[in-house]
């Protein structure tokens, strides 16, 4: 493993201890300041936060480069962890909210680090410097649910002193941000050389890039960011709220230790179709019951059909567009990723408390039926392409 791919690999365990602790307290703190109907709205303006921060995030890398572009991101981070410490200590469900669009701009330079470790490896090695960067999710799953119990109770109000520490994690992850030595990302000379969005979305392999991440990671977000509330209707506590959390993150970034190599040994839209299978795996444990065991096997299955959703798909955008065009397309994949993962965090409290954790479940399986059909498409007709169909 060279030096960027291990500091973008301690960077991906930074961003994601910050975003696995907030998963599992963000929620409690929303309906402790406000009311259930509202607990998960500052977790949803954390998400607007990195999506409307994901394009500008990459027009600063084509300007000032990557290593600005990250540290300053962790920096904004910090800040907005800062305040929302201080909106916990206050009491102020405003300001805790606000300070998510700042936390949300930490997750948004985040989204660029498996994009940045492509671009330090070989054509041949893409899938696995992608696996490689997100197995600092592996420390973030022990780090994050741990942090949030060792801290909770530390100060008062709770999860005050919980806020704080993630201060700290995110100025780690701007520290490891200096010590990175990346390419500078290509660029078109000319106006010619850009093809159009019609151009790039005509590729069935970009559709699919897309729809798989923008679906993959809404389902995955609606249902763990739901979890919290569904586990409180079902009287358990905190501590195995954080303790069902905990293996979610481990089973979101466990896998990437040998996502890469599956991929290179069985292909890309195989690995996504397993990933589609295991969400349905979740749902349908989801569907049997509300016990602890239940919400843990569930939450373990989500988060393994994540990661193959994820690194399929991330690994099927690089191959769909051209370097010069990376960093609008980039910019647009998870765009449209956060614009899911944000109407779907939005909504998921109020889904919860009207309709019931096994309907939400219900309902999350649907768009992932979707995926399954678009990729079995492509498996047989790898060259169709439906927006030029007649």
């Amino acid at each position: 493993m060279n030096r960027n791919i291990f500091l973008l690999a301690l960077s991906q365990a930074a961003v994601m201890t910050t975003i696995s602790l907030v998963l599992s307290s963000s929620a409690l703190v929303g309906a402790q300041l406000s009311s259930t109907d509202f607990a998960t709205v500052p977790l949803a303006i954390q998400y607007l936060g990195t999506m409307v921060m994901l394009y500008p995030a990459a027009r600063l890398m084509e300007r000032f480069g990557r290593r600005f572009t990250f540290c300053a991101g962790a920096l904004v981070g910090a800040i907005g962890l800062a305040c929302a410490a201080f909106g916990v200590r206050t009491g102020s469900f405003a300001l805790f909210s606000a300070a998510g669009f700042l936390i949300g701009t930490f997750g948004a330079v985040g989204q660029y680090y498996r994009f940045a470790a492509v671009d330090s490896v070989a054509p041949a090695k893409k899938s696995l410097a992608i696996s490689w960067t997100l197995t600092g999710g592996l420390l973030a799953a022990v780090a994050g649910p741990t942090l949030a119990r060792w801290t909770k109770d530390a100060l008062e109000p709770a999860f005050y002193a919980s806020f704080l520490s993630l201060t700290g994690v995110a100025l780690l992850g701007a520290l490891f941000a200096t010590g990175l030595s990346l390419p500078p990302m290509v660029r078109a000379e000319n106006h010619q050389a850009r093809r159009s969005w019609f151009e790039i979305a005509s590729n069935p392999k970009f559709f699919m890039a897309v729809l798989g991440g923008v679906v993959g990671y809404a389902v995955m977000n609606l249902l763990m960011a739901a979890t919290p509330l569904a586990m409180m209707c079902s009287r358990l506590g905190f501590n195995q709220t954080a303790e069902v959390i905990q293996w979610h993150v481990l089973a979101m970034f466990a896998p990437s230790l040998f996502t890469g190599a599956l991929i290179q040994r069985v292909g890309i839209l195989p690995v996504m179709l397993l990933g589609c299978l295991l969400n349905l795996a979740s749902i349908t444990v989801s569907l049997t019951g509300s016990e602890l065991a239940h919400f843990e096997f569930a939450l373990i299955m989500l988060g393994v059909g994540w990661n193959f959703l994820y690194v399929g798909a991330t690994a099927l955008l690089t191959e769909s567009c051209r370097k010069e065009e990376a960093a609008r397309v980039q910019a647009l994949n998870d765009t449209l990723v956060f614009l899911g993962v944000t109407t779907a965090t939005l909504f998921s409290g109020a889904m919860v408390n009207s309709l019931g954790w096994q309907t939400v479940n219900l309902c999350a399986g649907l768009p992932i039926l979707v995926v399954m059909a678009g990729l079995i498409r492509l498996m047989k007709w790898p060259r169709f392409s439906w927006l030029r169909a007649g």
